[in-house]
C-alpha cells in the first residue's frame, strides 16, 4: 500500500493531553500512523494515499484544535502565538475583580446606597456584599472572551478531557457558583478564583510561548539561513534573480561576503568560505577551482564563480533541515511513556475532584466550604510539565546541535547514545570492577577511509609490468570514471593530470569491497580490465608473478594499499594507494574512549595497512579484509557478546552495518546511502563531532529526566495540598505555570552546551 507524510502546524494545543487528543483522533483514521509534538506543535503523519490532507486536518478540526500544512523551511514551525491582546485584556480585568473580591470591606460606606438602589428598582435583594456583581460583571471579558479559546477547546474535547478541560470545568464552576451564592445569598463567592486562574493560565502561556520561541532559536537561524537572490552568469552577463530561478547546471558569482546560493563546485577563483553555519567548523576553509561547496555558507574575501549542482529542495541547507524537523515528529520511549500517563491523568484528575467535592460537603454540609478544594484540585493537577519535560529539551538540543553539525535523526538516539565511561564514573562509584565494566561496555566501530582518516586518496606510486604507462592510465581512468569510490576518483585524478585520452567502457561492472570490472576500447583494440584488492583480483587473473608479489608487499609493510590492475587476465600493474589520518583521529579517539568506547577500526584494506593506521590513530584493535557484507557479522558479533555496538562511517559499504549497529553515526561528507540510515549525521569531517555528540545525547536525556522529575513532585506534593484544602485556587494556578515555566527554563541550559 502506498502511503504519504504529511507534516502539519497545529494552533491551540496546551498541555500532554491535547498530545494524547489529537494523536487519538488521527490514529483512529484507517490505516494512519501520528505523532503529535507539543513543544513545536505539529504533527507528523503517516497516512495511505486514499486519504487525502484535508481528511486529515478536518480529523483535527473536530477535536477543538486548528490545522495547517506545515512549511519545514520556513519559520512557521516555531512562530509565536498570538495571545498578547488576549492576557492585555484578562489583565485589564482580572486585576480590578481580585481586588473587589478581596477588599470588599473598604466598601461598606458605598454598600447601603446600592441597596438601597436595587431595593427602589425591585430588583434582587441580596444580602450579600453588593459588589460582587461588579465583580461578576468584570470576570465575563476574562472568561469568556479572553480564555474562549480554552473553553472551546477544553468543552468540546470532553471525551478526550485535557488540560483545557480541567480549566475550563474549574473556573466556570467558580463563576456559575459565584452567580448562584451572590443571587441566593448562599455562601462566598469565587469569581475572583475565575479570573485570577485564567489570567495566570494566559500569562503562563504567553511566557512559555516565548521560551518555547527562545528554545527553538537555534533551529529557526538554520530554516532562515540561505540567500535570498542570485548573480546568474548567463550568455556573459551578470542577472540578479531570485534564488528559486537558479537551476541546475547555471553558472553564479559570489561576492566577498555573501552567502553562497547553492551547493556547486568552483569553476573559478580562490576564496576561504566559512562553513560554521552548516558543519560547525570554526576555521575557514580554502576553496579553489575543482573544490564543493555548500550553499548557505559565507564566502571569504575572494570572488568566486559557481556551477550549480544542487539546488532549491535538494541542497545540502534542505537536507539538514528536513532531518532535523522530521525528527521533531518522532518521539523517544521515555516520551511515550510520559504521553500514557498523561493521557489517564486528567480523567482521573476529574474524577479526583468530583470525589474531594463529595467528601468535603459530606464532612461539612457546605456547598461553598466543598467547591473551592475541588476546584483547586482541578486547576493544579496539570500535565503540562509532563508533557513539555522530553520534546522541548529535544528542541534545544537538536537546534544546538545543528549549530555544532551533529544532526539527530529522532529523539530515540538520545537514550540510545547512553555511554557511561571513566569520566562519568569518577563521578559516582569509584569501584575497579564499575569502572571496567562501563568503559568496556560500548563498542565503537570506525570505518578507516573517510572517517578516520581524509578520504582523500593519493595514488603515491604507479607500477607496471610489461605495459606503457600512459596506456595503463588510460585504461584505468576510464573504468574507474565510472566509480564513485574514494580510490577511483583518486585513480581519475591521475590520469587527467597525465593528460591521458578516456576510452569507451561496456560491460561495467561494480563489487564494494573487491573492486570494479569493465571492457574498455582504446585505439581500435578492446582490454577485459579488473581492477582491485590483490586478494580479489586473483580469483580472475593468472598467478602473480614473484616480482608483482616482493611489490605488494612492500607496498603493504609502508601501511599502504595494494590495488592491482588485471587486463586479459594478467595483472600488468600496482598503484600504491595512501592516505592520512586526520590530524584531530587521534585525540578524537581518545576522548571517545574516556566518554566509555572502545574503539574498533574495520576496514577492506590488508592486516599491514589497518594496522599501520590503527597504531597512529591510537586504535587498540582492528579488523582487516572485511567485505561490506561482512562488516555487518562484525557488527552482530559484538552484539551477542551483550557490547552495545555504535557505528561511524561514510560510504555505501557502510550503510548497512549503519543500519544493524545500536547506534549510527555517518558524516556528513559521506553518501547519501549512509546517511539515510544513520542516527546522527555529523557535519563536520572530524571524528570529535561523535564525543560532541555521545556528550549531548548524555547531557540532553538528564535534562529531560530532571524535567520528568519535577513534574511528578510537582503533582505529588500539589494534589494532596489541593484535596485537603490547604491551598487557594488562585494560588493554584500560578503554580501551575510556573511549573511549566521551570521545565522550560531547565532545557534552555542546554543553549549553552559546548
Amino acid at each position: 500500500m502506498d502511503v504519504r507524510t504529511i507534516d502539519l502546524k497545529l494552533h491551540g494545543m496546551t498541555c500532554s493531553s491535547c498530545v494524547a487528543t489529537i494523536e487519538g483522533a488521527l490514529n483512529e483514521l484507517p490505516g494512519v500512523s501520528a505523532t503529535v509534538n507539543f513543544a513545536t506543535e505539529t504533527a507528523h503523519v503517516i497516512a495511505p494515499e486514499t486519504i487525502d490532507i484535508p481528511t486529515v486536518i478536518n480529523t483535527v478540526t473536530q477535536t477543538g484544535y486548528r490545522a495547517e500544512l506545515l512549511n519545514a523551511t520556513s519559520n512557521q514551525l516555531l512562530e509565536s502565538p498570538r495571545i498578547g491582546w488576549r492576557l492585555i485584556l484578562a489583565i485589564i480585568f482580572a486585576i480590578p475583580t481580585i481586588v473587589i473580591s478581596m477588599f470588599m470591606s473598604l466598601h461598606e460606606p458605598i454598600d447601603n446606597a446600592i441597596h438601597s438602589l436595587l431595593d427602589a428598582l425591585n430588583l434582587l435583594q441580596p444580602t450579600n456584599h453588593p459588589w460582587g456583581w461588579l465583580a461578576i460583571g468584570l470576570t465575563v471579558p476574562v472568561l469568556f472572551i479572553a480564555g474562549w479559546p480554552i473553553h472551546r477547546v477544553g468543552l468540546r474535547s470532553l471525551r478526550r478531557a485535557n488540560m483545557d478541560t480541567l480549566i475550563s470545568i474549574g473556573t466556570l464552576s467558580a463563576f456559575f457558583w459565584s452567580c448562584y451564592a451572590q443571587a441566593a445569598a448562599t455562601g462566598e463567592i469565587y469569581v475572583e478564583v475565575a479570573a485570577g486562574v485564567m489570567l495566570f493560565i494566559l500569562f503562563g502561556r504567553y511566557l512559555e510561548s516565548r521560551s518555547k520561541i527562545k528554545a527553538g532559536a537555534a533551529l529557526r537561524t538554520l530554516l532562515s539561513l540561505g540567500a535570498k537572490e542570485v548573480s546568474i552568469l548567463r550568455n556573459g552577463e551578470e542577472v540578479l534573480a531570485p534564488i528559486d530561478h537558479l537551476q541546475v547546471g547555471d553558472h553564479f558569482l559570489v561576492r566577498p561576503g555573501q552567502a553562497i546560493a547553492a551547493d556547486g563546485i568552483v569553476v573559478e577563483g580562490e576564496s576561504d568560505v566559512d562553513l560554521s553555519l552548516i558543519t560547525g567548523e570554526s576555521l575557514p576553509v580554502q576553496m579553489a577551482p575543482g573544490k564543493r561547496v555548500i550553499g548557505a555558507t559565507i564566502n571569504g574575501n575572494g570572488r568566486l564563480i559557481v556551477r550549480a549542482e544542487r539546488v532549491g529542495a535538494q541542497t545540502e541547507l534542505s537536507r539538514i533541515a528536513r532531518m532535523v524537523v522530521q525528527a521533531q515528529g518522532e518521539k523517544a520511549p521515555i516520551a511515550r511513556l510520559a504521553d500514557r500517563i498523561a493521557a489517564i491523568f486528567v480523567p482521573s484528575i476529574i474524577a479526583l475532584s468530583i470525589a474531594t467535592f463529595t467528601i468535603w460537603f459530606v464532612v461539612s454540609n457546605d456547598l461553598s466550604q466543598s467547591i473551592a478544594p475541588a476546584i483547586t484540585l482541578l486547576v493544579i493537577a496539570c500535565p503540562c510539565a509532563l508533557g513539555l519535560a522530553t520534546p522541548i529539551a529535544f528542541l534545544v538540543a537538536s537546534g544546538r546541535g545543528a549549530q555544532l553539525g551533529i544532526i539527530l535523526r529522532t529523539p530515540a538516539v538520545l537514550e540510545r547514545a547512553q555511554v557511561q565511561g571513566r569520566q562519568a564514573k569518577r563521578r559516582g562509584n569509584k569501584t575497579a570492577s564499575n569502572k571496567q565494566s562501563a568503559a568496556t561496555h560500548a563498542v565503537l566501530l570506525l570505518d578507516k577511509t573517510g572517517t578516520v582518516t581524509t578520504g582523500q586518496i593519493e595514488i603515491v606510486a604507479v607500477q607496471t609490468f610489461g605495459i606503457d604507462e600512459q596506456l595503463l592510465l588510460s585504461i584505468a581512468g576510464t573504468i574507474e570514471n565510472q566509480s564513485e569510490h574514494p580510490i577511483a576518483r583518486g585513480v581519475v585524478t591521475l590520469a587527467k593530470n597525465k593528460g591521458v585520452t578516456f576510452g569507451l567502457i561496456s560491460e561495467f561492472e561494480s563489487h564494494p569491497g573487491r573492486g570494479v570490472a569493465g571492457r574498455v576500447e582504446i585505439a581500435g583494440r578492446s582490454y577485459l580490465a579488473l581492477i582491485g584488492s590483490p586478494e580479489a583480483i586473483a580469483y580472475g587473473t593468472a598467478g602473480y608473478s614473484p616480482e608483482l608479489i616482493r611489490a605488494v608487499d612492500g607496498i603493504k609493510s609502508r601501511g599502504r594499499s595494494p590495488i592491482v590492475v588485471s587486463l586479459d587476465g594478467t595483472a600488468r600493474a600496482l598503484f600504491e594507494v595512501g592516505d592520512q589520518i586526520k590530524s584531530d583521529s587521534r585525540q578524537a579517539i581518545e576522548n571517545l574512549e574516556e566518554l566509555g568506547c572502545e574503539s574498533v577500526l574495520i576496514t577492506g584494506d590488508s592486516e599491514q595497512a589497518a594496522a599501520h593506521i590503527a597504531s597512529v590513530a591510537g586504535i587498540k584493535d582492528f579488523r582487516s579484509h572485511v567485505l561490506p557484507e561482512e562488516k555487518v557479522a562484525v557488527v552482530k558479533e559484538y552484539q551477542q557478546q551483550g557490547r552495545h555496538v555504535i557505528m561511524i562511517g561514510d560510504g555505501v559499504n557502510d550503510a548497512a552495518a549503519l543500519a544493524a549497529s545500536d547506534l549510527s553515526m555517518a558524516m556528513g561528507t559521506g553518501t547519501d546511502s549512509a546517511i539515510a540510515v544513520a542516527d546522527i549525521t555529523l557535519m563536520r569531517p572530524s571524528l570529535s563531532a561523535a564525543g560532541d555528540a555521545l556528550r549531548l545525547s548524555n547531557r540532553t536525556l538528564r535534562i529531560i529526566k530532571e524535567n520528568l522529575a519535577w513534574a511528578f513532585i510537582y503533582n505529588i506534593i500539589g494534589i494532596p495540598v489541593a484535596a485537603t484544602g490547604n491551598l487557594n485556587p488562585m494560588y493554584a494556578g500560578g503554580a501551575m505555570a510556573l511549573s511549566s515555566l521551570l521545565v522550560v527554563a531547565n532545557s534552555l541550559r542546554l543553549r549553552r552546551f559546548n
